[in-house]
């Protein structure tokens, strides 16, 4: 784990903009027109429809996505009582959370109140303003009454995160613990140390879920809690055992299957632990230092399960896998409450999500290459992309069939697609490409079998429909790399094109291509000794219709593999170039850049060859080019250099295409900002037009820009993608992810489709 040092957070919390969240408009807001609009007198309208009918306020404000974090500060962390103000940069921080991982807005609200009347009251005043309500950091027992009497006398979901959000998770943790050991939750002993907020909300949640009462021993400060102790409240009372012969943690722990920690540090020794019960489970959860290390536990016996709240460890209990996505699904159905059933789904959800594979961005975060379910890995990790579907999904059904949703989700599979899209995992585009290429899935040649990306992307591909995968490589070597990552190679041809079977098919891969570059200067022999690299192979597999398509550029050079894409494929007739694009999806839209890739200094016929390119290629995709021609100069302002060039294709692009939207060369603020641009240089053809594509001077602009933005932003990249060869063969690049690769696949079946459709006509 990183060492945090006090001088580092407080630099964190201080540097540039003090604090961590802001509030951004989400409406135009530029011109008198908007302002008018948003404000006075426009305002007014939403105002009296909201005052006709109170629920339109979750269609005209940011009510139904907005959630208050209250607290009064009371029992901050693990800092106690620090007070309202000094817990606010707590609040923040739950803030943050919410919004990165379930996008929803929050305000932070500290109440300087202690008294529990005064408290209930100043947030039931401030309600009206929330579609949820998130307590935190509220000590107990005041924290049991504030939740309960808010519940019942507000109409919006109130949770108290630091009760239910512990016992969410580690209820699901505690249900696939039991399930690796082979126990059953009815049977097991299980003692709780603590008897705080969330100590009794887990234990309340374990038997929900089916714990036995008579199981379960409770321990607070004084030891055991038992039935004939005096002064017992009402909460500790219903916990409080009968049993007579059990007063410490060392007596209470002896014999049992489960330990819950939610006390203080190294208080469970590693001789507690051996006394425990075979396949114990330790859930070590007081933080920052857990009631026994995660090293004394495991050296204590081998066959301990064991969590702690820590993110260093493995099996973290962590209250993010669950209230971003209880919260998204409750507002998702308007609903009027955060109920026992909606937890349950949860705990359900979360446990039923470790079970399944997990996805590459998880195991890349941890540096591993793969996570399993079993005794390392029974509780989904706090970066998993599939718990706000998961989890957000099952909430809002349990919502729906308890009774307290007041808008009702119809389509399942629509909804799926809005969250992803909600949190930047997915947009109309990549899904309409990955339906498309599964209505007809080509056969796809993957030239790096042995490299992990390509091979799990391979068998992604197959399991998401979109193509019929084909491994150039080694075998023995792919089943070993396979096996090791627990990926199923059924139905994935493997071709090694250096075993002495394939040899037949390399002489006629070698004579079709000496004949077909004989005027250059080709013989046989040289093609032949060609047919034992994978972009010759591979390629010559798609040339001669054994597949369709081709994906490369993992582990060998672009401009190695241009060079072969060249000789073997050839470049379209009508060009003499060709090039890449990608695909930028931001906030702000879809927009298509070129040459991103291949042309390092293009001339004026290379520049009109790239437009001509990508003019088709947005088509492509199903959108209507808006091109500007990019440099750093104006409309003629610069007659030299590239200026001039781009001058000239833009010029010839006008001329012979006078239908296309295109003008430049320009600068990208002009580009981008059309009123701008349409004021000061309202003669150009773009006048009234969003631009969606740019075409770069140089390789160097166009490259720099999309890593760029790639790395400074949220936007999500796709390609680079294949312009102008004569067929489809595409490329990635050295630090591509499983995602991209599956996405320039799903790319290559649809231009594989579109081929043989045009060789039809």
């Amino acid at each position: 784990m990183v060492k945090i040092t006090k001088e580092a957070a407080l630099l964190y919390h201080s540097q540039g903009r003090p604090g961590k969240i802001e509030v951004v408009p989400t409406k135009p807001y530029r011109t008198q027109r908007d302002l008018s609009l948003a404000y006075s007198p426009g305002v007014a309208e939403p105002c009296l429809e909201i005052q006709k009918n109170g629920d339109t306020a979750y269609d005209y404000t940011d009510k139904g996505n907005l959630v208050a974090v209250i607290s009064n500060g009371t029992a901050v962390l693990g800092l106690g009582d620090i007070g309202a103000m000094a817990g606010k940069p707590v609040m923040e921080g739950k803030g943050l959370l919410f919004k990165i991982y379930g996008g929803i807005d929050v305000f932070d609200i500290e109440v300087n109140e202690k008294d529990v009347d005064k408290f209930i009251e100043a947030v039931k005043a401030i309600a009206p303003t929330f579609g949820g309500i998130n307590l935190e950091d509220i000590k107990a027992p005041e924290c049991f009454e504030i939740e309960r009497r808010l519940k019942a006398e507000l109409d919006i979901p109130v949770m108290h995160d630091d009760q239910h959000g512990t016992a969410i998770i580690s209820s699901a943790g505690l249900l696939n613990a039991l399930e690796v050991a082979g126990k059953k939750i009815e049977e097991v002993k299980i003692v709780v140390n603590g008897a705080g907020a969330a100590a009794i909300s887990c234990t309340k949640l374990y038997e929900a879920l089916g714990a036995t009462h008579e199981n379960i021993v409770m321990l607070d400060s004084k030891g055991v809690i038992t039935s004939d102790r005096e002064g017992l409240n009402e909460t500790k009372r219903y916990f409080a055992t009968h049993r007579r012969d059990i007063h410490t943690l060392e007596e209470a722990v002896r014999g049992a299957d489960v330990f819950l920690g939610l006390s203080k540090g190294n208080v469970l020794t590693q001789e507690m632990v051996r006394s425990m019960a075979d396949h114990p489970i330790v859930f070590a959860l007081a933080n920052p230092v857990p009631e026994i290390s995660y090293e004394d536990a495991m050296a204590s016996r081998p066959d301990v399960l064991m969590s702690t709240g820590r993110s260093d460890y493995p099996n973290q209990i962590n209250n993010v896998i669950g209230f971003p996505y209880i919260f998204r699904g409750a507002l998702d159905t308007r609903a009027t409450a955060i109920n026992e059933e909606m937890k349950l789904a949860a705990v359900r959800a979360i446990a039923s999500l470790a079970k399944q594979p997990v996805p590459d961005v998880v195991n890349n975060a941890y540096h591993v290459n793969n996570l399993t379910f079993g005794p390392d890995y029974f509780i989904p990790k706090p970066v998993d992309p599939r718990l706000i579907t998961e989890v957000s999904m099952a909430v809002a059904k349990a919502a729906m069939d308890s009774g307290v949703a007041r808008k009702q989700i119809t389509d399942w599979e629509a909804y799926k697609h809005h969250l992803r899209e909600l949190m930047g995992q997915e947009n109309k585009l990549t899904r309409q490409l990955y339906a498309t290429a599964r209505r007809n899935p080509q056969r796809v040649v993957f030239a790096e079998g042995i490299h992990p990306n390509m091979l799990k992307a391979a068998v992604e591909a197959k399991a998401e429909g979109i193509c019929q995968p084909i491994l150039l490589g080694n075998d023995e070597r792919i089943e070993k790399l396979a096996k090791e990552l627990d990926l199923s190679l059924d139905g994935i041809e493997i071709v090694n094109l250096r075993h002495d079977r394939e040899a037949e098919r390399r002489e006629r891969y070698a004579h079709i291509l000496a004949e077909k570059r004989a005027r250059q200067g080709a013989n046989f022999q040289e093609a032949n000794d060609k047919m034992f690299e994978r972009n010759y192979f591979g390629m010559m597999m798609v040339e001669t219709g054994d597949a369709d398509a081709f994906v490369t550029g993992l582990y060998t050079k672009y401009s190695n593999t241009i060079k072969v894409a060249k000789e073997v494929i050839g470049i379209q007739p009508g060009y003499k170039h060709f090039g890449t694009m990608h695909i930028l999806n931001s906030k702000q839209g879809t927009y298509f850049i070129a040459d991103t890739l291949i042309n390092r200094h293009p001339d004026t016929d290379t520049l009109i060859d790239i437009a001509k390119l990508t003019d088709k290629a947005v088509r492509f995709f199903n959108h209507e080019p808006v091109m500007a021609m990019l440099s750093y100069s104006n409309f003629g302002a610069d007659t030299e250099g590239s200026p001039a060039k781009v001058h000239e294709a833009v010029a010839y692009m006008q001329e012979h295409y006078p239908e296309l939207a295109i003008d430049g060369e320009m600068q990208v603020k002009f580009a981008l900002n059309d009123r701008l641009r349409d004021e000061k240089y309202p003669f150009t053809r773009l006048n009234g037009k969003v631009v969606n594509t740019l075409v770069f001077p140089n390789l160097s602009s166009a490259n720099a820009t999309y890593q760029l933005l790639q790395g400074m932003s949220d936007t999500e990249v796709l390609g680079p993608i294949q312009m102008g060869l004569n067929k489809p063969i595409h490329f990635t690049d050295i630090e591509s992810s499983v995602r991209d690769i599956v996405n320039i696949t799903a790319i290559a079946c649809i231009d594989a489709i579109v081929a043989k459709k045009m060789k039809e006509q």
